[in-house]
């Protein structure tokens, strides 16, 4: 049967009798009410072509986990090909499907689409795989076959008329979709972000929901699971959103800003999507700079304590952050940055501290840096003089050393000063190791000289012996 619906020379008698059974499905579904009839004067394709889409859909629903040896290849490559004809069919330019297509249609989409994924093949929760580093362990076998069916829910998307499509492309399905984000296939979720951006952009109504939804996706990640491999895809959705925004922002996207956003930061797998997280925070502080103070504190805030990766990734983003922030802020802010960076400085870890030195040529941070000067200057310099001491890396010394020059000829008299005050620490610290030093070495002393004290339990022990011997 399959084949005589698919050839051209079908018999139009089974034709339209199959036909009628589906009109006669419908018009139960409906309430006895038909609601399109392919005679009509109004239908947008023919009626051989409206039974072939059918029978193409109905093939197209077979599913194959591409896993089992049971599986025939050949079936599987017919089911590609007749996937690559309802793509061509939907490319058309032509007048909008009829809803008797567009149901059997979106049902196989969700049927192919919508599977359980496979167990993680890492090891540990976080994906350390770097754009350009790809594993044939995390790559889907179906991808042939999904490929194709997410371009033909793309051409549905933007062919369709949301309203119309509203009634099958539900919030049900959203979430199903959403979900898909997991896998860990990089290519399926370039082609779902593709598709689920553009929902989002026709279908108006229900961005609301799907903000809500990716806010949910992110909190989970954060502070439950930290395991999620499409983060940086939705980052990418939302920094399209964000650069949308009006101004004055909304207090529900400041929020977003501050309780999903900046909490990002924290994650253990940040390094992975550092990239887009840095965009849609950069948009809130182009479009506001009053919140570059809540941004940079928050940034702070999840300073990491022993990860050098994520400390030069929050290094850039800070002096990224410093080029957007109204310079009313350098005042309140300078001394924190400073204080951050100047720790980073004397790093032993080489990265973060030739990157800690390399914000020293940045113009808007000596700019922020100098607004600060009495404050700044004194934390700065004794960071400098530490590393010209102390720090193993000859490349970081002589960074050091062009950094030192530099804060010299802004202020020769502030540098010298500063220099006393150090000097002047050290002699007390010095002097503190002295007391300190001499207080052990009195409480030594003092132990030493005092009597051997012999308890009572082991002078009993001694004299109780001799008398229980004479009485034996």
């Amino acid at each position: 049967m399959g084949v005589l619906r698919n050839s051209p020379k079908a018999s139009p008698i089974k034709k339209s009798a199959t036909l009628q059974h589906l009109f006669d499905l419908e018009a139960n579904n409906s309430n006895g009410t038909k609601i399109y009839s392919p005679k009509s004067s109004k239908q947008s394709i023919t009626e051989s072509e409206y039974g072939e889409i059918l029978s193409i859909i109905s093939h197209c629903c077979s599913i194959f986990t591409f896993t089992d040896p049971l599986e025939s290849p050949s079936e599987q490559d017919v089911k590609r090909l007749k996937l690559f004809q309802l793509l061509s069919f939907m490319k058309k330019p032509k007048k909008p499907l009829p809803e008797e297509i567009i149901r059997p249609l979106v049902s196989m989409l969700s049927a192919n689409l919508f599977r359980p994924l496979p167990p993680s093949a890492k090891r540990t929760v976080v994906c350390e795989l770097t754009e350009d580093e790809d594993l044939v362990s995390t790559l889907s076998p179906a991808w042939p076959h999904l490929q194709v069916v997410y371009d033909i829910l793309l051409r549905l998307v933007l062919s369709i008329d949301p309203k119309v499509l509203r009634g099958y492309v539900d919030e049900r399905f959203l979430v199903n979709l959403l979900s898909l984000f997991q896998t860990e296939d990089r290519r399926e979720r370039d082609n779902l972000k593709n598709v689920y951006h553009r929902i989002y952009s026709k279908f108006t109504f229900y961005r609301a929901i799907m903000r809500k939804s990716m806010k949910d996706v992110f909190l989970h990640y954060v502070f439950e699971s930290e395991k999620h491999s499409g983060i940086g895809e939705l980052l990418e959705i939302w920094g399209s959103i964000i650069n949308g925004f009006t101004v004055p922002l909304k207090e529900e996207h400041k929020l977003f800003l501050m309780r999903v956003l900046i909490p990002l930061h924290k994650a253990k797998g940040m390094p992975v999507y550092h990239r887009q997280l840095a965009y849609c925070v950069n948009q809130f502080v182009q479009k506001e700079p009053m919140l570059g103070g809540t941004v940079v504190r928050g940034i702070l805030k999840y300073w990491p304590a022993t990860n050098c990766q994520k400390e030069v990734l929050l290094i850039d983003e800070l002096e990224e952050l410093v080029e957007n922030i109204d310079p009313d802020h350098y005042r309140k802010l300078a001394l924190p940055i400073c204080t951050q960076i100047s720790r980073c400085l004397n790093s032993l870890n080489s990265q973060v501290a030739e990157r800690a030195l390399y914000v020293w040529n940045n113009e808007q941070f000596v700019k922020m840096a100098s607004s600060m000067m009495e404050e700044v200057f004194p934390v700065v310099i004794e960071s400098v003089e530490k590393n010209l001491k102390w720090h193993w890396s000859k490349s970081v010394k002589q960074l050091t050393e062009n950094v030192k020059t530099m804060i010299e000829e802004m202020d020769p008299n502030l540098y010298d000063k500063c220099l006393e005050e150090i000097a002047h620490k050290e002699y007390l610290a010095g002097q503190e190791d002295i007391k300190r030093k001499e207080n052990w070495e009195r409480l030594e002393l003092a132990i030493w000289q005092q009597p051997k004290i012999i308890s009572s339990s082991s002078h009993k022990n001694v004299y109780m012996s001799p008398i229980n011997e004479q009485r034996i």
